[in-house]
């Protein structure tokens, strides 16, 4: 038996991702920012406090049990890429100039293997941006995109990053989605970046990268959800911005202890 197919363009889709409902398992759930985490009611203190400088605002210091996070900046996500990010690229700037105050630098990256399940050209019949059914629940069915190996998945080569440790590779399980770097789209299989950092001491994250809206608020709240202080530099991530998209993040992600800095925030190296 074929899927069940929801005929969806492309504004819907992203509509419905970025604020709408998301679907876990069989059935409708919460909107996706009430759901994607809660709030710890206790936490690690931030390693990052505020550095005290006189007649100025506190900076954030990171030190060594902090990390920089960096979202999905790859080919696919910026300006000529198979699901670009509006001025996807203008993260790039930014976050080379705030890491070298970071002696932790972890990056994700979309990894798809060829006939990924998320990908309209695994299930004849449908196209991209339709909506079917799969055993975790519904799966928006994209282009083609950040396959294994091709430069749409690469990431962006203008990133100056010399003293990344990590490149955390998400969504290369066949069968199932990921926008998460701790969880995939089930919501039950993890990527092991809980545990690396934990094992690594490391307490507070500064997440950047693309998008606001999707992996970046996906990631930030799942690292509260998981104990971690949890900062996301808003200069430093694009996002879409479908219909108050970022705001309702940004107003999730608030409401889930994650602060929101800028990179002037940030003490320079």
């Amino acid at each position: 038996m074929m899927p069940r197919i929801m005929p969806l363009n492309r504004r819907t889709v992203l509509e419905l991702l970025s604020g709408a409902t998301l679907l876990v398992g069989m059935t409708r759930t919460r909107p996706l920012w009430a759901i994607a985490t809660t709030a710890p009611t206790s936490g690690t203190a931030s390693s990052s406090s505020p550095a005290s400088t006189s007649g100025t605002a506190p900076k954030f210091k990171p030190d060594a049990h902090s990390a920089l996070i960096v979202v999905d900046v790859q080919n696919c996500f910026i300006t000529g890429g198979s699901l670009a990010v509006p001025h996807g690229e203008d993260v790039v700037p930014v976050i080379n100039r705030i890491a070298p105050a970071f002696a932790n630098v972890i990056l994700t990256q979309d990894w798809h293997p060829p006939g990924h399940v998320s990908f309209a050209s695994s299930h004849p019949g449908t196209k991209a941006f339709e909506m079917i059914h799969l055993r975790y629940g519904q799966q928006v069915l994209w282009p083609d995109h950040c396959v294994q190996g091709t430069p749409d998945a690469a990431l962006d080569a203008d990133l100056k990053l010399p003293q990344a440790e990590l490149i955390l590779r998400k969504g290369f399980h066949r069968d199932v989605d990921s926008y998460s770097a701790f969880r995939e789209a089930n919501r039950t299989t993890t990527t092991g970046l809980k545990g690396y950092l934990l094992e690594r001491g490391i307490h507070t994250l500064f997440v950047t990268g693309l998008a606001t809206d999707f992996c970046v608020a996906w990631t930030a709240l799942d690292a509260r959800a998981a104990g971690f202080d949890t900062l996301v530099v808003e200069d430093a991530c694009r996002g879409i911005d479908l219909k108050g998209s970022v705001a309702a993040a940004w107003s999730a992600m608030t409401a889930a202890g994650v602060k929101r800095i800028q990179s002037s925030d940030i003490e320079a190296a």
